[in-house]
């Protein structure tokens, strides 16, 4: 007989309006709470608690002892309920489906399906009520597709509390932008500030990559797009180049050009994208055309065509 601790966990209270659970997961499921800490604040001399938001969990690894050790390092963060765990594809997709977590962490090898076919699955969830996803898994190969489909972050085997309080911050800071933008589009307003570049990245976190992942000499690299000073395209790649090294990357320059904030990129020829704080001058030339010189020496041609977009771009 299926042990219904190892097999799958379900919160009672999260199903709502009478949806019902199938007969396999309603034989196995129990009620799981997790300890909630609280800040206290001090106002007028009194002092109060404060609860944070919990963060609605589900865990889906077909090992029980991988389970196991997530849900107690999670338990030790202490603002984490975990509302579920499940050992297969199948029941990880009707559970989300019907307790709609805020996050799933999601191991990417199950014995029915991988991680990615749950993802694609849950596509037809609404994305008001879509859980976030964690990959977990003892392998670094799937990193890079992970990230492409926007997981929140993926976290290699075996865990450690440091890691994880990495991935709920995370977790916690898109859900303040994801917040944030709601309030924006309902017609919240917010007092006027001066202008600051941080907060302006902040909000454009959403549309724009705050750094790129990829596969280059054997290594899969993490690169804050700030570090990229320019790109150029060549044939079907392209070439990233930073203070210190060169990479080549299987991307059109169109692409890459749109994953970047148009404040900190230009293109400034076809085959080529500048990040602006690394220019030094742009000289024109007889020709007509012009050339960027950036602050390590570096020139890069710009083309006629290319020449009133920096005007626009700077205000000049």
């Amino acid at each position: 007989m299926a042990n219904p601790m190892r097999e799958c966990y379900l919160e009672r209270q999260s199903l709502k309006n009478g949806n019902e659970l199938s007969d396999s997961l309603r034989s196995r499921h129990v009620t799981k709470i997790s300890p909630i800490r609280c800040n206290l604040e001090v106002r007028n001399g009194t002092p109060r608690q404060i609860w944070p938001p919990m963060i609605r969990t589900v865990l889906a690894d077909d090992e029980a002892l991988a389970r196991q050790k997530l849900r107690q390092l999670l338990r030790e963060i202490g603002d984490v309920e975990v509302v579920g765990e499940c050992t297969s594809a199948h029941e990880t997709i009707e559970l989300a489906t019907l307790t709609t977590p805020d996050l799933l962490f999601l191991d990417i090898r199950m014995s029915d399906m991988t991680g990615f076919d749950v993802v694609e699955a849950l596509a037809a969830i609404p994305e008001a009520k879509r859980p976030q996803v964690v990959f977990v898994t003892a392998n670094d190969q799937y990193a890079v597709r992970a990230f492409e489909i926007h997981a929140i972050d993926y976290v290699l085997k075996p865990y450690t509390v440091e890691r994880l309080r990495s991935t709920l911050n995370r977790f916690r800071e898109h859900r303040g932008a994801a917040s944030g933008k709601e309030n924006n589009e309902e017609g919240e307003t917010t007092p006027a500030t001066a202008f600051d570049p941080d907060e302006d990245t902040h909000r454009s976190s959403e549309r724009y990559a705050s750094r790129l992942i990829f596969k280059s000499r054997g290594r899969i690299l993490f690169l804050p797009i700030q570090e990229i000073r320019w790109i150029e395209a060549d044939e079907n790649y392209v070439r990233i180049c930073t203070g210190s090294e060169s990479h080549m990357l299987r991307e059109t320059l169109g692409h890459l050009e749109s994953r970047l904030n148009p404040q900190h990129f230009l293109r400034v020829h076809r085959s080529a994208i500048v990040n602006l704080q690394y220019i030094k001058e742009v000289k024109n030339e007889p020709d007509g055309d012009a050339t960027v010189i950036l602050c390590s020496g570096e020139r890069i041609a710009m083309s006629r065509g290319y020449k009133a977009r920096i005007h626009k771009q700077l205000k000049l």
